[in-house]
C-alpha cells in the first residue's frame, strides 16, 4: 500500500512540476505584446478495479459501489487561454491591434505562414509591412517612398497621403484569419502560431466581418495575463506540491515502521 502511494504522490510532483512551468512562462511573458496565457489542464490515470459496482457479494446481493483505486495524475495538455488583452496607445502608425478575435497573416522563412496578435510592425526600406523580424505581413502592402503619411481603417483599409494629390491613395486592405478552433494552433515561438490539424485551415477575411475583430491603428494588445492570478495559482501549485511531498515522506515513514516491527 505504502509503494503504492508514494508512486501516486511521485505522479503529483510530476503534474505539479509541469503546471509551475506553465505559470512561470505566463509572468516570463506579462510584457509580451499579443501574448495569451496558457492553462495546464489536468487528468486522472488509470484506475485498478478490485471490486467493480453491480459485482456480486452474496449469492443474493450486489456491491453498490464497489472498489476502485486511481493510479494517479497527469498533465492532458495546455489550453491558450484567448481572452482580449487591454489596448495600449503608442502613436506609431504603423503599430496595429486587433479588438476583437483573430490574427494577423505573416509570412515566414521557408514559405511558410504563420499567425500572431502582435502587430508591432513597421516598413521596411522597399516599403512592405514587415513584423521587427523583418517576415512580411500578409497580404502585401507597400508604402510609397514620398508618402507623407499612412491611414489604416478599422476595416484594414490603408491608404497614403501622396504630395501633390487631394486625396489618400489606397494601397490595400489588411485581412485577418480566423479559425475554426483557434485553440488548436500550435505555438511556435516569436509570438508566431501556426495551423495544425486541429486548428483547421485559416479563413482569411476583412476585420469587423464575420466575427472578426478590427484593426485599431496606433495601438498595441498587451499580454493577457493577469500578474495577481498568476501568484494565487503559483501559491497553490506550490502547496499542492508540498503536501505530494509530504505524501512520500509519510509513505516512506510507513514502511519503516514495517519493516521495524516484522
Amino acid at each position: 500500500m505504502s509503494s503504492s502511494a508514494m508512486h501516486i504522490a511521485r505522479t503529483g510532483l510530476d503534474a505539479q512540476d509541469t503546471r509551475m512551468r506553465v505559470i512561470s512562462n505566463n509572468l516570463a511573458n506579462v510584457n509580451t505584446t499579443g501574448f495569451k496565457k496558457d492553462r495546464a489542464a489536468f487528468e486522472t490515470l488509470a484506475y485498478q478495479t478490485i471490486t467493480a459496482p453491480g459485482a456480486a457479494s452474496t449469492a443474493d446481493t450486489k456491491y453498490a459501489t464497489g472498489l476502485n483505486l486511481g493510479t494517479g495524475v497527469r498533465v492532458q495538455g495546455t489550453a491558450r487561454i484567448d481572452t482580449q488583452g487591454s489596448l495600449t496607445q503608442t502613436g506609431n502608425a504603423y503599430d496595429l491591434a486587433l479588438d476583437g478575435d483573430g490574427y494577423f497573416q505573416v509570412q515566414l522563412p521557408g514559405g511558410n505562414l504563420g499567425y500572431t496578435r502582435a502587430g508591432n510592425f513597421s516598413r521596411s526600406p522597399e516599403g512592405l509591412l514587415i513584423t521587427s523580424e523583418g517576415y512580411q505581413v500578409m497580404p502585401g502592402i507597400t508604402v510609397p517612398a514620398n508618402a507623407t503619411s499612412v491611414s489604416i481603417g478599422t476595416d484594414g483599409t490603408v491608404t497614403a497621403q501622396i504630395p501633390g494629390q487631394n486625396e489618400g491613395t489606397n494601397l490595400g486592405q489588411i485581412q485577418v484569419a480566423s479559425f475554426p478552433n483557434p485553440t488548436g494552433l500550435q505555438s511556435t515561438g516569436d509570438n508566431y502560431l501556426k495551423e495544425t490539424a486541429s486548428s483547421g485551415a485559416a479563413n482569411m477575411g476583412i476585420p469587423g466581418q464575420d466575427g472578426r475583430g478590427n484593426v485599431r491603428q496606433g495601438s498595441l494588445e498587451a499580454s493577457n495575463v493577469n500578474v495577481v492570478e498568476e501568484l494565487v495559482d503559483m501559491i497553490e501549485t506550490q502547496r499542492a506540491y508540498e503536501v505530494n511531498s509530504k505524501m512520500i515522506s509519510s509513505s516512506d515513514e510507513m514502511l519503516k515502521t514495517l519493516n521495524q516491527n516484522l
